[in-house]
């Protein structure tokens, strides 16, 4: 699904999704007093990051075993800017049960205002940059969020 086909969320049948709070502090702003555009894939990832942890395959576990999740491509679209001092909610989002790549799609809000939206793709590597299959446990964790697969 390419990024410009994101729909709501609330209207996918089958998912794992975490959101994460935001402040957006002066320092993430520019001379326009908007958010500066780079600032929104450190956002994703921390919400990639709790959307992990809620899974109970943290990042730092991952690593632990030997599996690396490298970013192999990212994308976002902004409509309308994050000020400073706005309190925002990053929601990370796996429409599809991961295989062998994971694609994460994300919307940043303030309050119900769609500021933004983005994506990325992983692959499971080694630690010597080897494209890998994910663990067992990762897939059977994974599995176990969705209500139903469409592979049922």
């Amino acid at each position: 699904m390419r990024l410009g086909e994101l729909r709501e969320f609330s209207k996918v049948g089958f998912m794992i999704s975490a959101i994460t709070e935001v402040r957006v502090r002066y320092q993430e702003t520019d001379q326009m007093g908007v958010v500066y555009h780079g600032n929104y894939f450190t956002w994703f990832e921390s919400a990639r990051i709790e959307l992990l942890d809620q899974m109970e395959c943290s990042y730092q576990e991952l690593e632990k075993g030997g599996y690396l999740l490298p970013v192999l491509t990212c994308e976002a679209r902004f409509i309308k800017p994050a000020k400073f001092d706005d309190r925002l909610q990053v929601t990370a989002l796996i429409k599809t049960s991961p295989v062998a790549r994971i694609e994460i799609f994300y919307e940043v809000k303030r309050n119900e205002e769609l500021l933004a939206k983005g994506a990325t793709s992983h692959a499971f590597v080694n630690e010597e940059g080897k494209l890998i299959k994910p663990p067992i446990d990762f897939l059977d964790k994974a599995k176990k969020h969705f209500l139903y697969s469409p592979n049922d």
